[in-house]
């Protein structure tokens, strides 16, 4: 993926530029991570990729309280918006006030599989809230290893660590999630 990473990993981003000017510089894999999540999650969605990424836009720039110190805190933040906004989709487009429930029979009817089941989706962005309680560093790795799609050198050379080192996060935070998905609510 990085052979056309517009972003130098070295570069010092805390020059004071704005986080438009920031948002800007990174648009070209910003809107990657949009298409890749929309992608990921099936494209059944009203929204388009490029739509996605304008509203992280909007959430970016409408919270004048937010700076990024750094492309990892801006990927991240973005990462996050776009599976918030991805989940509120799904929930909208089930939702039954909307017909969720309602399907029209037509005669291809293999496409239902590509969309994605809200109360799941619903349920993983819940377990990824409880990890980002639970350990902040490794709920980032996920926002960088699954929603942004950055590999585990690229996170590591983001953190600071050895990409071995991101990797064994990952792994921990997969357990986690794992143990957060498949614990009994009403145990």
């Amino acid at each position: 993926m990085s052979d056309d990473f517009s972003f130098k990993w070295g570069d010092d981003l805390d020059d004071g530029r704005s986080p438009e000017e920031l948002f800007s510089s990174l648009y070209a894999e910003l809107h990657r991570m949009a298409h890749r999540e929309l992608t990921r999650n099936g494209a059944k969605f009203s929204i388009s990729t490029t739509a996605l990424l304008h509203d992280v836009y909007l959430r970016v720039t409408n919270r004048k309280e937010i700076r990024f110190a750094d492309p990892r805190s801006l990927l991240a933040y973005a990462g996050r918006a776009m599976r918030n906004l991805v989940v509120d989709a799904a929930r909208r487009r089930r939702a039954l006030k909307r017909g969720g429930e309602f399907i029209l029979t037509q005669l291809d009817t293999g496409n239902e599989q590509d969309v994605p089941d809200a109360q799941e989706l619903g349920r993983i962005h819940e377990a990824l809230q409880a990890l980002e309680l639970i350990d902040p560093q490794l709920a980032e790795v996920v926002d960088l290893r699954y929603f942004c799609g950055l590999s585990f050198s690229e996170i590591g050379a983001l953190q600071e660590v050895s990409g071995r080192t991101v990797q064994r996060h990952w792994e921990k935070a997969r357990l986690l999630l794992f143990n957060l998905l498949t614990k009994d609510p009403f145990a």
